[in-house]
This record gives structure tokens, C-alpha cells and sequence, in this order.
């Protein structure tokens, strides 16, 4: 039985961490789009493909881009989150969109690949990029910066607060 806590096997991203990898991960992508290695849009997954799409469509220098939302957790009345099959809440421009030819969709992360492979359905020409992935989801993405294991829990800047903390050893 694993009586781990989430926090106790995490992988704590800053703002500057994720800045410089969102970065990363519009480097790697630069030259690829179909278009003469252009790229006709960047769609972020919301929410949390937000931020890294607005730096890489910031890098490549994108003016095009737009959401789509997918809904695959909820909160379990303080329990931890739960998954539930994904569904999409909010649809990119159709027309912009067609079969996804040219357009990057961005995420922050890819866990199990859910998210990403019910939106692989309906964009099944789309260049899927995620700036961090897990194992079960790698296969769902064409494009990633980090690996983390499955049993990792990513904290994002924008879930975290700063405050204080005791020093392990004494007091100041």
C-alpha cells in the first residue's frame, strides 16, 4: 500500500521553470509547421496549456490562437481530484480548425493521455505539444520537453502560493 501524499513524490514548477521550458519547447517546434515550417494557429487546452501556449505563440510569432476546454477532473469535495471521462466544454473555430492541418495545439501536461486523444479525434492532423509528460500519456503527444514518472504530481505556479517556510534545521 503506498501511503505517499501527492506532495511527497512532486515535482515543484516556478514561473521562471516553466517560462524557460515553454521556451524549450517553441524551439523544438520552430520549422516544423507544414506551411513552409509554419504554423497557421496555436490552440491551448485550458487551462493549463494557457500559459506555455502564449509563450510559444509569443517565440514563433503566431498572432492566431484560441482554446479549447476539456473537462477530465472535478473535485471530489475535498478528496483528492478525480478523473472522469473528458469532454469538450468549449470548441476552437471551427473554420480556422477544419481536420487540424497547421495548427499546434499546446498543453501543459499529458498524464494519461485522455484529454489529448479525445481531441486527437476531432483534429486528427494537429501537431500535439506538451511541455511535460507522463509515460501512459507520451504516446498522445508528438512534441515534449520533460519527462516525469506517472506517480509524480506536478504543482503548477499558478496552484501555488508563496509563504514562508521553517527552515529544516534551527531558527533564525
Amino acid at each position: 500500500m503506498n501511503d505517499r501524499l501527492p506532495h511527497e513524490k512532486g515535482f515543484h514548477v516556478s514561473w521562471d521553470q516553466l517560462h524557460r521550458d515553454a521556451r524549450a519547447l517553441a524551439w523544438r517546434l520552430q520549422g516544423r509547421g507544414p506551411e513552409d515550417g509554419n504554423w497557421r494557429a496555436v490552440v491551448a487546452i485550458t487551462r493549463g496549456g494557457m500559459a506555455p501556449a502564449m509563450i510559444v505563440s509569443r517565440e514563433l510569432d503566431i498572432r492566431t490562437v484560441d482554446t479549447i476546454s476539456v473537462k477530465s477532473y472535478h473535485s471530489g469535495g475535498g478528496k483528492e481530484d478525480m478523473r472522469r471521462e473528458a469532454q469538450v466544454i468549449k470548441s476552437p473555430d471551427a473554420e480556422m480548425m477544419g481536420d487540424g492541418e497547421g495548427i499546434l495545439i499546446v498543453d501543459d501536461l499529458v498524464d494519461t493521455g485522455k484529454t489529448l486523444e479525445l481531441v486527437r479525434k476531432l483534429y486528427p492532423k494537429a501537431h500535439f505539444a506538451c511541455v511535460y509528460a507522463k509515460p501512459e500519456g507520451e504516446k498522445q503527444t508528438d512534441t515534449f520537453i520533460t519527462g516525469v514518472s506517472q506517480d509524480t504530481w506536478i504543482f503548477f505556479p499558478w496552484d501555488m502560493a508563496l509563504q514562508y517556510v521553517e527552515p529544516y534545521r534551527g531558527r533564525d
